[in-house]
């Protein structure tokens, strides 16, 4: 029988998970799927829409008694890596351009696949390796897109006014 996962709490050590459920980046911005454990456990999402998960993020299921730990499943990800914190940077910056899902930390960049984007990569003078690796793209400045906002669009103009 399928459990109904409704309620997302972040990562917590201390709270003892009956599954663990490995999503792609892109598989963990579904709030509303069905997916099964690598057990044979099938699992409905009923999470809020616009929900996005992180490695390590705790499901609850609706009756309130079982709990799935999120994990970064590995997948097919470019890394990008530089001979100066500036180069990195200016790679970041283009890629920023092209609104393009990027997990960035100090020494490296990361995102999926794309051959254009390699080729970019490459004449920008950075060092590019792909690889098999969780990715954690960021989720954003305001954590989610406008588009997934609840708010009026009047009420969201009015908050980034002076």
């Amino acid at each position: 029988m399928a459990l109904e996962l409704t309620h997302r709490l972040p990562p917590n050590e201390q709270t003892i998970a009956h599954f663990s459920l490995s999503l792609t980046a892109e598989e963990r911005t579904r709030s509303r799927h069905y997916f099964e454990t690598a057990e044979g456990q099938g699992l409905y999402l009923r999470l809020p829409r616009g929900t996005m998960l992180r490695h390590g993020d705790l499901l609850r299921s609706s009756d309130e008694v079982t709990w799935v730990r999120i994990l970064a499943k590995p997948e097919p990800v470019m890394t990008v890596m530089a001979h100066t914190p500036l180069d990195l940077l200016r790679g970041a910056y283009h890629l920023g351009n092209r609104h393009v899902p990027l997990e960035v930390k100090a020494t490296y960049l990361r995102l999926s696949p794309d051959p254009v984007l390699r080729v970019m990569l490459d004449q920008l003078g950075l060092h590019v390796i792909e690889t098999i690796a969780p990715f954690e793209p960021e989720t954003g400045a305001y954590g989610h897109s406008p588009a997934h906002s609840h708010e009026p669009e009047h009420t969201r103009d009015r908050q980034h006014r002076p």
